[in-house]
């Protein structure tokens, strides 16, 4: 599922988005504003207003060159160079949100210190960012959860600021640097849960395949699985 995020910087009122980004990437490697607009499809009048409403905003980007030897041309400068890599990272970030795998653990809320609360689940109780609500649904994002083996992992109170379930491997999608680690959690269902007959929860981990190796992650390796309590959200769970 594609959430639809799009990647925008604003500063003083202007906005900066893809398009823009690739009149400034074209620039570049034209040489002139007027050969980017060309290659572009673009008019050259629209080019230069959108590239001055921009420079009013976030200050000097092309720099202009006229006549010479080399014949004038424009250039980025080092502030368009910034600027650019600051879109990418924010693109980067974006895409990593939207396409990097998740679980969601449905539980109550049952105590609340502050932002963070403490939701009971049926892989058991966790600590998470949440808003002020009862019933909630809690994301987990894969590659904010770390693998360990039983022994070598944390104490279950060695600190307040990680969630830890222990569980079992059940699958492992390997590529070619990093895996997609399927682990079924132990869970803590009461003998009274109405849905006590489900299979037990699962919890995916995005981890190295060095990890993989080191750790000798296969199915139905015995594992413990931690996640930072600031890396755990819940938003309000929707009405039924």
């Amino acid at each position: 599922m594609d959430a639809g995020f799009d990647a925008r910087l604003r500063e003083g009122g202007a906005t900066f988005d893809e398009r823009d980004a690739t009149l400034l990437r074209t620039v570049d490697a034209e040489g002139s504003l007027n050969a980017a607009a060309t290659a572009l499809g673009r008019s050259y009048a629209r080019a230069h207003e959108r590239l001055t409403d921009l420079e009013t905003a976030f200050g000097p980007l092309v720099e202009r060159q006229r006549g010479g030897a080399g014949g004038g041309g424009s250039r980025l400068t080092p502030n368009g160079h910034r600027l650019l890599a600051r879109f990418d990272r924010l693109r980067t970030t974006l895409s990593g949100t939207t396409t990097v795998e998740e679980t969601v653990l449905s539980g109550r809320i049952v105590d609340r210190d502050g932002e963070l609360a403490t939701v009971e689940t049926p892989a058991g109780t966790l600590r998470a960012l949440a808003p002020e609500a009862e019933a909630v649904q809690v994301a987990v994002r894969a590659d904010a959860v770390t693998l360990h083996a039983p022994d070598d992992a944390p104490p279950s109170r060695g600190t307040s600021a990680r969630n830890r379930f222990s569980g079992t491997v059940v699958r492992v999608d390997r590529g070619a640097s990093v895996a997609l680690v399927t682990v079924e959690l132990d869970g803590e269902r009461r003998d009274d849960d109405a849905n006590a007959d489900e299979d037990d929860p699962t919890l995916a981990a995005l981890v190295t395949v060095d990890s993989v190796e080191r750790l000798g992650l296969a199915s139905g390796t015995p594992v413990v699985a931690t996640l930072k309590a600031t890396a755990t959200r819940a938003t309000p769970a929707p009405d039924l």
